[in-house]
């Protein structure tokens, strides 16, 4: 590990970070991302402008990102383990998309079909005002499957290769992604540094991540390895594509397609194969992103177990 501690350590840490997430939630006053994104707001307000937007927006991210992922290295050194397992229990996401979604499942099953419009809407940037049982259990689905990666895996993987510090550094990098990296007027060149690096740091980890809704796949699983070699290509993001191809194909239902955005349809690629998405589709994504957790939770103790088997004795 590049964090200099045993895999064995690694392993408690790691499964000591997701259970209090399981176990705690979201913290329900203060968030530590929220304060991140209103510090990005206040740097980007002040670098965003003039004809120098590019290296501007490698500034913003430096000055956003590294002074924060320094100062935890530097306290996990001093403060001991147990930060570490505290710094994934506030960077990870898995408790918190169960929460944004189970209950638009349980909307859409007792037909309240606004409720379930208006949590939707809490979770993705299409329009939801007028969009039907299956249009809302698509959105639904795409984002558990997509956001296991972002605020699950590739939170696991980079604790993984540098513990409390790594797990930071990715979410922040993945936040200012989600901030900056769109292609507005504003944003096309300020916020490319943000989106480039998110697409790099999230590269090994999505493809892990694809992987593994192959593999948990069961009868699926040729479908999900087939969605995910034919349909990722044609989706813009180089990581979105491969997590979402495979994690449908694993579903054995059709995402993608058409999305209104600002009153707009847009045709999205499909993802996937099979019925259109319903209601009981959520709650099967959230399984999926729940093995996928445990998968990654096993293989990371076995290997530490297999470590400790084989090291020499005094």
């Amino acid at each position: 590990m590049l964090t200099g501690l045993s895999l064995s350590t690694v392993a408690l840490l790691l499964v000591a970070g997701v259970v209090l997430d399981l176990l705690l939630g979201e913290t329900r006053r203060w968030h530590p991302l929220v304060g991140f994104g209103n510090l990005a707001s206040f740097i980007e307000r002040r670098l965003n402008r003039d004809n120098l937007r590019l290296p501007r927006g490698s500034l913003a991210w430096a000055l956003a990102v590294l002074p924060l992922s320094i100062l935890f290295v530097v306290l996990t050194d001093v403060a001991g383990l147990w930060l570490h397992a505290v710094l994934l229990y506030l960077c990870i996401g898995l408790r918190s998309l169960r929460d944004h979604t189970i209950p638009i499942y349980a909307a859409l099953r007792s037909g309240d079909l606004a409720q379930a419009r208006a949590l939707t809407a809490r979770i993705v940037s299409r329009d939801t005002a007028n969009a039907s049982e299956s249009d809302l259990a698509k959105a639904s689905a795409e984002s558990l499957l997509e956001n296991g990666n972002d605020a699950v895996f590739g939170t696991l993987f980079w604790f993984i290769l540098l513990g409390g510090p790594g797990a930071v550094l990715f979410r922040l990098a993945n936040t200012l992604d989600a901030m900056w990296g769109y292609r507005s007027t504003r944003f096309n060149l300020f916020g490319r540094p943000a989106a480039r690096i998110d697409d790099v740091m999230n590269y090994v980890p999505a493809r892990l991540t694809a992987l593994s809704y192959v593999l948990l796949a069961g009868a699926g699983r040729a479908s999900a390895w087939h969605c995910w070699r034919t349909q990722a290509p044609a989706w813009s993001s180089p990581n979105a594509g491969p997590v979402m191809a495979s994690g449908a194909g694993a579903l054995g239902v059709s995402l993608g397609g058409a999305a209104v955005y600002d009153g707009e349809v847009e045709q999205r690629p499909p993802l996937g194969a099979g019925p259109a998405a319903c209601a009981g589709d959520i709650q099967r994504a959230w399984r999926l992103v729940l093995r996928t957790t445990l998968l990654w939770l096993g293989v990371v103790c076995l290997l530490a177990v297999l470590t400790m088997i084989g090291a020499p004795h005094a």
